[in-house]
């Protein structure tokens, strides 16, 4: 028998959101609704600085990305996942190398996602990620 842990379940949406990030770095950020719970009382805190509280501002902020991202790459090492009931977090190191607005960056970045099971399925509620003076200046030129 193969069974699935939830582990492998919550690293499974882990893996489809950093896929998304990628294509937001090609600058298409529609797929990252897939794996969000799009909800009022979902948060980011991005590298790219600030503040974000419910869906709406939440993609509005992965979408500015995605409008000055000319291509890249993002992905999570070190990755430790926890779980505890219908709640799970993931702590890693995000490292990126990615172009904002014709200047090129990277990212080496502490991050933490939050993960809600709803039915099947786990959905992020929260990513936070150190911020980056660099990304955030690049975005606001």
């Amino acid at each position: 028998m193969n069974f699935v842990t939830d582990e492998d379940q919550v690293r499974a949406a882990s893996e489809e959101f950093y896929a998304a990030l990628n294509r937001m770095l090609a600058g298409n950020a529609s797929s990252l609704g897939d794996i969000w719970l799009q909800s009022s009382t979902v948060t980011t805190m991005h590298p790219i600085g600030g503040r974000e509280v419910g869906w709406k501002q939440v993609r509005q902020s992965f979408e500015q990305v995605a409008q000055k991202s000319t291509g890249g790459r993002v992905e999570m090492t070190d990755r430790l996942i926890r779980i505890f009931g219908d709640v799970a977090y993931e702590l890693g190191v995000e490292v990126a190398q990615f172009s904002i607005a014709g200047e090129p960056l990277s990212l080496n970045s502490r991050i933490t996602n939050i993960y809600h099971r709803e039915g099947e399925d786990w959905k992020i509620v929260h990513h936070h990620g150190d911020k980056s003076p660099g990304i955030f200046e690049a975005l606001n030129r």
